[in-house]
């Protein structure tokens, strides 16, 4: 249990998909014009990459190696098509808002670098474990850019109005450019948190707040 609760809890903050590993950031600077958008996204992704994992992970020993990328691509892509039909059928308007990026979680780099590095060479209950936190820190990371956007775009969450009348939405927060400002902000507020926590346990700064790689002699020997 403690192994499965390491793997799992590395995707809500240490190895955040978007804000640690810079990872599928094509659907979350394109579809998080609102909560709403990056939630639907986040959920679909959660289904594809648990599942692919649990699907790799179950047969990783008997995929031929020159063949294991095409295999993890085939697997991702059909649990896509599963996405895209239930989405039409129980969500056919946030489907239309997504548009061309729900078939595109096929290539999402998210779902092939779980199955490359971590499902495709560990046992099936921990590969669940990381594909299900890397898939909900992926929704809480695109939930949370979207709320920002929409917030500041239109002064509602969820479509909840909470600005009030007399507020001015600044446009520009849901337009594309506004999406590269916000994951900027979201980005330089984290790498300073990451090096003042740092600093607090006394440990060096470090040298790559975004992956959470601190300076050490290992590193430093590799310069």
């Amino acid at each position: 249990m403690a192994g499965m609760w390491k793997e799992f809890s590395k995707g809500l903050w240490a190895e955040l998909p978007p804000f640690r590993l810079l990872l599928g950031l094509c659907p979350t600077l394109a579809v998080t014009t609102t909560a709403e958008n990056g939630f639907g996204m986040g959920m679909a992704v959660v289904f594809v990459i648990t599942l692919s994992s649990f699907i790799v992970s179950l047969i990783r020993k008997i995929i031929p190696k020159k063949v294991r990328i095409a295999c993890y691509i085939t697997v991702a892509a059909s649990l896509v098509v599963a996405v895209e039909l239930l989405m039409q059928a129980y969500a056919y308007p946030l489907y239309q808002q997504l548009g061309i990026f729900v078939p595109l979680i096929v290539v999402n780099c998210l779902i092939l670098g779980r199955a490359e590095a971590f499902a495709g060479k560990n046992p099936v209950h921990l590969a669940v474990a990381d594909g299900l936190g890397m898939g909900l820190g992926f929704t809480l990371s695109l939930t949370f850019l979207g709320a920002v956007r929409e917030l500041f775009g239109t002064g509602s969450v969820f479509g909840m109005e909470i600005m009030g009348a007399s507020f001015e939405p600044v446009k520009f927060m849901v337009a594309a450019p506004g999406a590269f400002v916000a994951l900027g902000l979201i980005l330089a507020g984290m790498n300073y948190l990451s090096i003042v926590q740092a600093k607090r346990r006394g440990e060096p700064a470090p040298e790559n707040p975004s992956t959470g790689c601190h300076a050490c002699r290992a590193c430093a020997g590799r310069k």
